[in-house]
């Protein structure tokens, strides 16, 4: 059954500039977050025009099953390019195919055609292909559903009960066939992923044996949003529930958990002496419905840890790099760096009393330059619209901005 692409126009122009200047493009991100149909919408969009020839492999389609090697893609290729007209690959799930690097290398210095692929995992473009490479391939971080897309994708007005949802149920593409009505059936959809899918690329790729241990840590994380913690700390923690590990498998474990794009580490900022400190780092989740469904039971709609959780991703899909700063004395909960600015970002569910409206916008008055400060909560109230420079803006308001 044929379903109708909503485009993601976002990406779809950046990855039409990037391939007309001659480069190419590695779409990367979980699986399920929409990669594959962010490509097919860029295929389309070059299929409009007669002078161009698209060659199209998706590795999950048997179709394409005897394409295992990189000599396999490189004869595919070459036979099937068509040189009066502008030639176009377009690869799905590349890391299927071995050694993929060497046919890539090859076919884009030949100029032959186009090139842009998609990925599941942060490792298929070191080594060979993004040394050799340099300077002549971009890649681009596909993420799930904005707040804004999610809205698109499932009709909903921007009202408090479709924040809920956002926040329950996460940013998956797919979401949209299944419908959000059905709790049950979408409760089940996310265990799938996160089982067969998610785990399933780690747990394969990584060769990892103590599968108890991967779950175990995933919830670990999921519980601790947003808070600073060591390897150490975990493995002390997990020794309490009378799981035996190391800081080492830990820390092997996080960075396959990253390369799978599960979960995104950021690094503390020192906003006075600008520079980035080597410990106290903190996770977030690229989906918030998986999340959910890792932690399950009673505490798995933790607002505050869901609202920070939220913010992350919102600024890492406005392109900010996003880092925990840290003051002299306190904590910024994101300093978001790009080319032409820098945000600070505080977040907390709501300003209930003195002390904690105090805490929200003193640690942002302690910073002295003139960059924009703003203050995410779920108030209604609008008293503290504008403190000292400082914007207080409605979760739901700071995920529609698309810019800071």
């Amino acid at each position: 059954m044929q379903h109708n692409i909503i485009e993601r126009s976002g990406y779809t122009q950046r990855i039409l500039h990037v391939l007309d200047r001659g480069m190419m493009v590695a779409l990367t991100g979980q699986r399920r977050v929409g990669k594959s149909c962010v490509m097919r919408g860029v295929r389309d969009i070059v299929l409009r025009d007669p002078a161009n020839n698209i060659l199209y492999i998706d590795k999950e389609n048997v179709r394409y099953d005897a394409i295992r090697t990189f000599s396999d893609l490189y004869t595919y290729v070459t036979e099937n390019i068509l040189s009066e007209k502008t030639n176009y690959l377009f690869i799905d799930e590349v890391q299927e195919i071995a050694d993929f690097e060497k046919a890539v290398l090859s076919l884009h210095n030949e100029g032959v055609c186009r090139i842009i692929v998609t990925g599941s995992n942060a490792k298929m473009l070191s080594g060979e292909l993004s040394t050799r490479l340099r300077g002549r391939y971009m890649e681009i971080r596909i993420r799930g559903l904005s707040y804004m897309e999610f809205l698109q994708f499932h009709n909903l007005a921007d009202d408090d009960r479709a924040l809920e949802l956002f926040l329950q149920y996460g940013g998956l593409p797919q979401l949209r066939l299944l419908g959000l009505e059905e709790q049950d059936i979408v409760t089940d959809y996310l265990g799938n992923i996160y089982d067969t899918i998610v785990l399933r690329d780690v747990i394969e790729r990584e060769s990892i044996r103590n599968i108890p241990l991967l779950r175990s840590l995933l919830k670990f994380l999921s519980d601790n949003i947003g808070k600073q913690f060591s390897a150490r700390s975990i493995v002390k923690f997990l020794k309490s529930q009378s799981v035996d590990t190391s800081a080492n498998i830990i820390l092997n474990y996080l960075s396959y958990l990253s390369n799978a794009y599960i979960i995104d580490r950021i690094e503390r900022y020192n906003i006075h002496g600008k520079k980035i400190l080597e410990l106290g780092e903190k996770y977030y989740f690229e989906d918030l419905g998986i999340r959910n469904r890792i932690i399950s039971g009673n505490r798995q709609f933790d607002i505050e840890k869901l609202m920070e959780n939220a913010v992350y991703r919102h600024l890492r899909q406005l392109g900010y790099m996003v880092f925990v700063g840290q003051l002299r004395k306190g904590e910024i909960d994101f300093v978001a760096e790009r080319a032409d600015s820098t945000v600070y970002i505080q977040v907390t569910y709501l300003l209930a009393n003195q002390e904690t409206v105090e805490r929200e916008f003193g640690n942002l008055r302690a910073i002295t330059d003139s960059h924009p400060k703003y203050v995410v909560s779920m108030d209604r109230m609008s008293g503290f619209a504008n403190v000292d420079g400082i914007r207080h803006v409605h979760l739901r308001s700071f995920l529609a901005l698309s810019d800071l």
